[in-house]
């Protein structure tokens, strides 16, 4: 043999010892590596059984869960669908969920346009976090759902499918929609009660002033009967004393003719009283005393126009009238007084017949109108540097009455420093004024468009430009 022709035998027991290491070496690492086979074979069986027991809790969640978990193809068609979501549908199962709904977005969606946001916004993200919609379930129902989202690509990037969860929200919604008309009721409460409360505080601030001119008109109209009473009797007796006196100057002057009959008392006492002069001023001054009284009269006369407390109702009025004793109420706020030179009032009346309407409530808004265009004249003259006041204009007031068609018109311009555009919106709300507090309630221009507009159907304007002056307007039918 080869062996025993290579080993003499001295060599033998060497090289059997070799081989015998050898062969316990080579044991040594079968029995490790066998050992290590059995630690892999056993670490791997843990791990399928970890895998197992993963699966069936992912399952588990899957086939339990409350929300709607969903896999889905970029062209519409469900991949995977849990029982919650098939029962959100209104399916039976899963399975008639996925064979049903062939076209998620024509048929789920109840805007089909929904479906391609929801692509777009995977498109631009990587996820989508409580993307709304709202759905169809099968039986036609609409439901609101909340979905989260996450596009699932490959290494290469490739977009392979959707996955995500799905809430029913429906009653989220129709709570936030009951809380939006809940709170939009309690605005549109809210506002009713402020326009109320206001609307209150208009209504009183008007009786008030309603109030403040009807006890205007009582007292100017008991002033004027208390006055009227003295005045007619005064008046009344001048004429017995101009006849009189007159018969009187008769008795004098036949007298005057006998002067050298008359006792020398009797002539010094008629050179000590001036009798000629007595003769001839006596007269002028019973004239004048007449003329007094006329003035008197007029004035009461007025003065119970501008009341009107016997004419509550419409009924045929001289307008012209009306604005005369108006007028003559402001008299005294229309003449020179401190350094305001006064204001002139030119008068360009039309002829107008009888018109129908409430006189006394008319003379209010000629009131309100002439009383406010003085107090403008006034503050721009006052306002004007003292050295420039000599080459001001005249304050003047235009009156203008006109008839066109079936309507009268009746026109109240100043030359003053006119109304700027934003003031004129508001001129005719209830409380504005733009005076200082204590000097006006504002609420003289919007009584004013009431009585115009609602009582008479008329229309109340104002045209004004910034250093033009002002013009009111007042129209009504000229009959009722």
């Amino acid at each position: 043999m080869l062996v025993e022709e290579s080993f003499s035998g001295s060599d033998w027991p060497f090289h059997a010892a070799l081989v015998q290491r050898s062969l316990v070496e080579h044991t040594k690492q079968l029995a490790h590596l066998n050992g290590e086979l059995e630690r892999q074979m056993s670490e791997r069986q843990r791990a399928e059984e970890a895998l197992r027991q993963t699966e069936a809790k992912y399952q588990s969640i899957f086939e339990n869960a409350v929300e709607g978990i969903f896999q889905t193809t970029p062209e519409g068609r469900f991949l995977n669908v849990n029982p919650a979501l098939a029962r959100m549908c209104g399916y039976a199962s899963p399975e008639l969920l996925m064979q049903q709904v062939t076209d998620i977005g024509q048929q789920l969606y109840v805007n089909p346009h929904r479906r391609t946001e929801f692509m777009a916004a995977l498109q631009d993200h990587a996820s989508v976090i409580g993307f709304e919609s709202q759905i169809y379930r099968q039986d036609g129902e609409i439901l609101w759902v909340s979905e989260n989202t996450r596009a699932v690509r490959n290494e290469a990037g490739e977009l392979l499918y959707y996955e995500g969860t799905v809430e029913d929200i429906t009653d989220r919604k129709r709570s936030e929609q009951a809380l939006r008309d809940s709170e939009a009721k309690l605005r549109e409460q809210a506002f009713q009660l402020e326009r109320t409360i206001e609307e209150l505080k208009y209504t009183q601030s008007q009786f008030i002033q309603t109030e403040k001119m009807s006890s205007l008109g009582q007292l100017v109209a008991g002033m004027a009967h208390e006055i009227n009473n003295p005045v007619n009797f005064i008046h009344g007796n001048l004429t017995h004393a101009i006849q009189y006196v007159e018969d009187l100057l008769g008795l004098v002057s036949l007298m005057q003719q006998e002067e050298d009959r008359l006792s020398p008392e009797t002539q010094d006492f008629m050179a000590d009283i001036d009798l000629d002069f007595i003769l001839e001023d006596l007269p002028k001054l019973l004239t004048s005393m007449q003329m007094g009284t006329n003035r008197i009269r007029q004035i009461i006369l007025s003065l119970r126009n501008f009341s009107r407390l016997d004419e509550a109702d419409m009924k045929p009025v001289d307008l012209h009238e009306g604005l005369d004793s108006t007028l003559l109420i402001l008299q005294s706020r229309l003449k020179p007084h401190a350094a305001f030179p006064g204001v002139t009032i030119v008068k360009e009346y039309g002829n107008l017949p009888p018109v129908a309407c409430y006189a006394g409530q008319l003379n209010q808004v000629f009131m309100n109108i002439l009383s406010n265009g003085i107090d403008a004249l006034e503050e721009s003259f006052h306002a004007t540097p003292l050295s420039n006041r000599e080459s001001v204009t005249m304050p003047t007031i235009t009156i203008r009455t006109e008839i066109r068609s079936d309507r009268v018109f009746i026109r109240i311009g100043d030359n003053g420093p006119g109304i700027p555009e934003e003031v004129q919106r508001k001129l005719f709300d209830p409380f504005f004024t733009t005076k200082p507090i204590g000097k006006g309630t504002g609420l003289g221009l919007s009584i004013s468009y009431q009585i115009v507009v609602e009582k008479h159907q008329g229309q109340l304007e104002c045209f004004s430009s910034p250093g033009q002056g002002t013009e009111f307007v007042i129209s009504i039918p000229l009959r009722k």
